[in-house]
């Protein structure tokens, strides 16, 4: 993945959703439409990854406060398998009355482009909010594992194996991507390991099956507290809060691009008419700033996004065009 990739992406993601932060700003604080009613629930919200992941910690917050505000159940669905090709096909198949919903990442965006391509299309959805922003992180077992970014790129240069690193999805993952983007830095090569989901990545490292994880604080930081893995490095501009101890990489000498970071967002069955997709945006946005979901989203070290329907479809084809070049150019 080249330079290029990472910089065009990173301001794609930035001028999006810097267009619908003053969309927000303008039009006041969010609240649920008044015209018509949430559709009569429950709700399914179909997950890509295992119970404790990253997306599945967070939705499972929300639907805490979502649930009281919209006066309907929220039922959290998880079906991983085949990098959110198990997910896609049930939320594709799916009624487009706006009770069957998913979460997605950048990931799905690159998944069809590559190993889900030709089976899934943009058209085949409706994306209809966006609502996180969450940097990444490199970590390892504790005590026995790799502690800091120089230790990594010093055994991963040695050139006797290769070092191993867990993360979401096959290649071009977005976790694979950020790991690719260190390759292209430090000018090494590791094993990428492709796992369904956060537990499972947390597992091989801690079992000494990988020697390096990636992913997010959100599904990370109970491990982090019971000393169970320590971080190797933040791929951020600054400190976590929620993990001030872990330096960043560029705090450790090593210069990636920060504005590649992981999104996610709430997506249905192509057809849901317009007016159902802002209601729903609306209402997750509404709860997104009770308090009891901004406690979490702090100190999960999370930044909220606010695109709705429009904006978020736009930038889904934005940010697919640009992977889509890039991709093609690498010959990937």
């Amino acid at each position: 993945m080249n330079n290029n990739f990472k910089s065009t992406v990173s301001k794609t993601v930035f001028n999006v959703a810097a267009i619908s932060l003053l969309t927000v700003t303008s039009a006041g604080n969010l609240a649920v439409a008044d015209e018509g009613d949430w559709p009569s629930g429950p709700v399914n919200l179909v997950m890509h990854t295992q119970a404790g992941g990253s997306a599945d910690v967070f939705i499972r917050t929300l639907a805490e406060t979502m649930e009281p505000q919209i006066g309907q159940q929220i039922v959290v669905i998880n079906s991983p398998g085949g990098a959110g090709a198990t997910q896609m096909s049930r939320i594709r198949s799916a009624k487009p009355d706006g009770l069957t919903l998913g979460i997605n990442t950048l990931s799905h965006f690159t998944g069809m482009l590559t190993n889900l391509n030709g089976v899934f299309e943009l058209d085949d959805f409706a994306w209809i909010a966006s609502a996180q922003e969450d940097v990444h992180i490199v970590f390892s077992r504790s005590e026995t594992g790799i502690e800091s970014v120089g230790e990594l790129l010093e055994k991963a240069g040695n050139g006797s194996e290769k070092v191993s690193v867990g993360g979401f999805g096959p290649e071009g993952s977005t976790q694979h991507i950020a790991i690719s983007m260190l390759e292209n830095e430090a000018d090494v090569e590791f094993e990428w390991i492709a796992y369904n989901g956060t537990p499972d990545i947390i597992a091989a490292v801690m079992g000494g099956h990988v020697d390096v994880g990636i992913s997010n604080l959100s599904a990370l930081k109970s491990f982090f507290d019971a000393d169970r893995i320590q971080g190797v490095g933040v791929i951020a501009e600054e400190r976590l809060e929620g993990l001030p101890d872990v330096p960043t990489f560029a705090e450790q000498g090593v210069d990636i691009d920060t504005g590649w970071v992981q999104v996610r967002g709430v997506f249905g069955p192509a057809g849901i008419p317009m007016e159902t997709q802002q209601q729903i945006a609306d209402a997750f946005h509404e709860a997104m700033r009770s308090e009891h979901y901004q406690a979490y989203a702090r100190n999960a070290g999370v930044t909220d996004s606010w695109m709705g329907p429009e904006e978020y479809t736009e930038f889904a084809r934005r940010i697919s065009e640009v992977a889509k070049g890039e991709l093609e150019k690498s010959g990937e």
